[in-house]
């Protein structure tokens, strides 16, 4: 792709900052460690970032685009592996930051210095609501929030930024996993006139700021995340206690993602039963905690499954989906994959008005009680 389509491509991402002028100012404050991760990124965020006057140091073995990813095993910015090196460099340089994309720089991962110093991994689901945050924070603060505001994410990703959303007057759409049903209602948007598109995001590390590219955006999602660490640095926090003021107000949020394989020849007949089962039996406890809305996608239908007669139709696309909304406020989502024999079961957690140690005990209790549900059922149909 020549310089007419890159350098467009380039100033539409640094037109969707909110404070050029913080950058400029702030912008030596800063250190980044980069990794392209053996793929195509290292042009275009060392080009913004650079144009931005920020410093960034790019991982030197990690910077060559190289098909055969030598230096790690999945070359997935979720995975810590795979950032080791850039965490290495970045405790050498003294950086504040590492930030990661995947080998065609649509998906985008950070770990920034925890308070024992050692770096932390941000999850998808955490870098959305940051920037979700951010978002809602800069746009209220500069008088650039538009009329009927919304944010679009999967229906697997956190709850936690419906809550944030709400509280901001802000509208959260939900579609289906892939960014193509989130370009989708972001047209139907357009198309009627209801809403205005702020954000979009998934928890596997996608994130779209701007409607002039329909999918998700590593490159504009690394210069807003620079921007935003500047921004929180200049009132006098870190982006990890920015995370922890937004669990103080709306609660302790954790997600989790539990896979299971099924193999051999009757692999796709036992997914189909689990399926089936979990479909049929209209679960209305799990884990000892009572079930209030079943939303099942595949059926176009919810309920609440101890009035289960009353059933009301699903706006969406049909999807072997399977959703139960829990009376502890938690989410629990079955979906099987469409390409490998996998089960992908999501929980969604949150626990309110209780410390942050008494929180993640309580979750803790209830995925490992999930967990061996889960691992009951499996019993039962093999």
């Amino acid at each position: 792709i020549d310089k007419e389509i890159d350098e467009p491509y380039w100033a539409m991402v640094k037109s969707k900052l909110f404070r050029p002028e913080l950058i400029k100012e702030k912008a030596k404050e800063v250190k980044i460690v980069y990794t392209p991760l053996h793929g195509t990124g290292a042009m275009h965020v060392e080009k913004v970032l650079g144009d931005l006057g920020l410093e960034v140091i790019t991982v030197p073995e990690q910077r060559e685009p190289d098909g055969d990813f030598p230096t790690v095993e999945k070359p997935n910015p979720e995975e810590a592996a795979a950032l080791k090196m850039a965490i290495d460099l970045a405790k050498k340089e003294k950086a504040d930051i590492v930030m990661a994309t995947d080998p065609d720089a649509d998906r985008f991962g950070i770990a920034v210095p925890g308070k024992d110093a050692d770096f932390v991994l941000i999850t998808g689901n955490q870098i959305g609501v940051l920037l979700a945050d951010y978002i809602i924070v800069s746009r209220k603060e500069l008088g650039l929030m538009p009329k009927n505001p919304a944010i679009i994410r999967s229906i697997v990703t956190s709850s936690f930024v419906d809550r944030i959303a709400k509280a901001n007057d802000v509208y959260l759409a939900e579609c289906l996993t892939g960014f193509k049903w989130i370009a989708s209602v972001m047209s139907d948007f357009e198309k009627t006139k209801s809403h205005n598109y702020i954000f979009g995001f998934e928890e596997s590390y996608g994130y779209n700021i701007e409607t002039e590219v329909r999918d998700k955006d590593g490159i504009s999602a690394a210069a807003l995340c620079a921007e935003m660490t500047l921004y929180w640095r200049s009132k006098g926090i870190s982006i990890l206690d920015r995370l922890e003021q937004l669990y103080e107000t709306y609660g302790y949020h954790e997600d989790f993602a539990i896979s299971k394989t099924f193999l051999g020849s009757s692999g796709a007949q036992q997914m189909k039963k689990l399926m089936d089962m979990l479909r049929k039996d209209g679960l209305k406890e799990i884990a000892g905690v009572k079930v209030e809305k079943i939303r099942d996608i595949g059926e176009s239908i919810e309920y609440n499954p101890q009035k289960s007669e009353n059933k009301t139709k699903l706006d969406f696309p049909k999807s072997n989906v399977l959703q139960f909304f829990m009376e502890n406020n938690a989410i629990i989502s079955a979906r099987p994959s469409g390409t490998e024999p996998k089960i992908k079961f999501y929980l969604n957690c949150v626990v309110q008005n209780k410390s942050l140690n008494e929180a993640k005990k309580e979750i803790a209790g209830f995925v490992e009680k999930v967990e061996e549900e889960i691992e009951a059922i499996l019993q039962n149909i093999s």
